[in-house]
């Protein structure tokens, strides 16, 4: 077991809910008892911060309740709306968001939100791998929790300045940045790389469950004001926000259990550097250079980081555009001749994120199995080509057609974003070039997701904008080059593994029977 609290964020005590549990049990939990506790709490925290995000899509229909037909205007056209005195015009709806305008504003707050968002990610990854995570985690939920509800605090207050509910957003963004780099480091303090892709997979419905819970609620709270729909997830975030700070475990170290026998994983190999592994997990018998957090252009040049940051970037690209605007779409789309009310169509919408659930765990086991993400991550990628193709061909003829497509579709397309930000984040933090230092997760996490959320910020913007300019079918034009773009970018890495494959299957010419050793090389018998 490695050494305790050696620097200041590893000379905190245990967790009170931590020692409130061993006081129960009456002995220390075990490292098993820890994962599951970390697994739990990090899934429920992520899961809240995906709920808070998820309602803005839903309350959008009721702000913008008609789909314009008009060309975009430009940004000046916006102060036109602004000295209305009235929160409803005839066609219903919140001013300023229901004038001719209104999805253009709309777009611009999602622009705005992620923009920060992806802004604030590379400093929180920065802060996250030399502060406390469990604080830092706690106090970006409860900012959050509290932006989210001032947001929905506008309907009582009867605020109709775009600027409030702007600011409102971009301030929630920015306490949301803090939420992946954190939960990622912890995670890949607590698991080795053995099944890290099927582990993360499950673990990763955190996103979709999210996703789901938020549209559910935003949906049911329509009914009562589109302010609850908001400050309802934003009280739910802050509760798990305290949960997290009494449980939550950051480290092996810090609590003080025993690393399992196993914790140094197996290597693998990734992309071009085949002379390299993808993870050699850090071990206690390290020097001091793990204490030592790794800098931000250092966690750049780290093999696979850029090609992996810059393919989600367009994988990102595409399932935010559906987070944000695929209520929206359903509602304003005929599906057997008739248009879903804006409840109705948030909870069809959850179809995507259920596909997402069962791809990212697919995703997760498919690269464990075969020990290549690269392969994984770009096979997703171009088979959602197609998917997106038939959504938008054919999801208007059923409900049932609509659902199922809706459910392939975010399959597809949630499989490699689920996979590039857990696994190959996790195992990119641990590479071997950083000898073992643990302290580089959250700065890796940080610049994967980050550029995967500049490509977030993008895709809702084009939206609003093709939509209004051209139609809805140039929308998932762009969005088929976008997952086109995607997995073209791994394509170097995915050669390494299939050369390497190649390489591993070929017995030798004096033998036969290829075997494993410890690092994973092929070994002649």
């Amino acid at each position: 077991m490695g050494s305790l609290m050696q620097s200041e964020p590893e000379m905190e005590k245990k967790p009170v809910g931590i020692r409130f549990l061993e006081r129960i049990k009456g002995s220390k939990l075990s490292y098993n008892a820890y994962q599951a506790v970390v697994l739990i709490v990090t899934f429920l925290a992520y899961a809240s911060y995906h709920a808070a995000r998820k309602t803005t899509s839903i309350v959008k229909s009721a702000l913008d309740p008609q789909s314009p037909d008009t060309g975009l205007n430009s940004i000046l056209l916006r102060f036109t709306s602004f000295g209305s005195s009235s929160g409803k015009l005839e066609g219903g709806g919140w001013a300023p968001f229901n004038g001719p305008n209104g999805t253009v504003l709309l777009g611009e707050i999602d622009v705005a939100f992620l923009a920060v968002y992806a802004f604030g990610m590379y400093f929180a990854g920065h802060l996250g791998d030399r502060m406390n995570l469990r604080i830092f985690l706690t106090v970006g939920m409860v900012g959050t929790g509290l932006f989210t509800s001032l947001f929905g605090v506008g309907y009582w207050a009867n605020i109709h300045s775009f600027y409030y509910f702007l600011i409102m957003q971009m301030l929630a963004g920015l306490f949301q940045s803090s939420g992946w780099p954190s939960v990622v480091a912890v995670v890949g303090n607590w698991f080795n790389k053995k099944k890290r892709g099927l582990i993360m997979g499950i673990w990763n419905a955190h996103t979709s469950v999210g996703n789901i819970t938020g549209s559910l609620i935003a949906a049911a709270m329509l009914r009562y004001g589109w302010g609850w729909s908001f400050v309802v997830p934003g009280v739910v975030i802050v509760l798990i926000g305290l949960v997290n700070f009494a449980f939550l475990p950051v480290s092996p170290e810090i609590v003080g259990a025993e690393r399992d026998e196993d914790i140094v994983s197996s290597s693998e190999k990734i992309g071009n550097s085949v002379n390299e592994p993808l993870l050699l997990s850090s071990s206690d018998s390290e020097t001091d250079d793990k204490k030592r957090a790794v800098g931000f252009i250092e966690a750049w040049k780290i093999p696979g980081v850029a090609p992996f940051a810059l393919c989600l970037f367009f994988a990102k690209l595409v399932a935010y555009t559906f987070l944000y605007w695929l209520p929206f779409y359903v509602s304003h789309t005929a599906i057997e001749g008739e248009y879903l009310s804006d409840e109705t169509a948030g909870n069809l919408s959850t179809m995507f994120d259920v596909g997402g659930v069962v791809g990212g765990i697919m995703a997760g086991y498919i690269s464990d199995r075969i020990g290549a993400r690269a392969i994984t991550a770009a096979s997703f990628m171009y088979c959602s080509i197609p998917a997106l193709f038939f959504y938008r061909s054919y999801g208007h003829v059923s409900l049932l057609a609509n659902a199922s497509l809706m459910f392939l579709t975010g399959m597809l397309v949630n499989g490699p974003y689920a996979l590039i930000t857990t696994a190959v984040s996790a195992d990119l933090g641990t590479h071997s070039s950083l000898k073992g230092n643990s302290r580089a997760l959250a700065t890796v996490t940080a610049i994967i997701d980050g550029t995967g959320s500049v490509g977030a910020a993008v895709g809702p913007l084009l939206t609003g904008y093709i939509s209004s300019r051209s139609s809805w079918t140039a929308v998932f034009t762009m969005l088929m080059g976008a997952a086109f773009v995607a997995g073209l970018l791994l394509t170097r890495l995915v050669m390494a593994e299939v050369a390497e494959k190649i390489a591993e299957s070929r017995p030798s010419e004096e033998c036969r029977t290829p075997v494993d050793n410890e690092q994973g090389h092929v070994m002649e018998v």
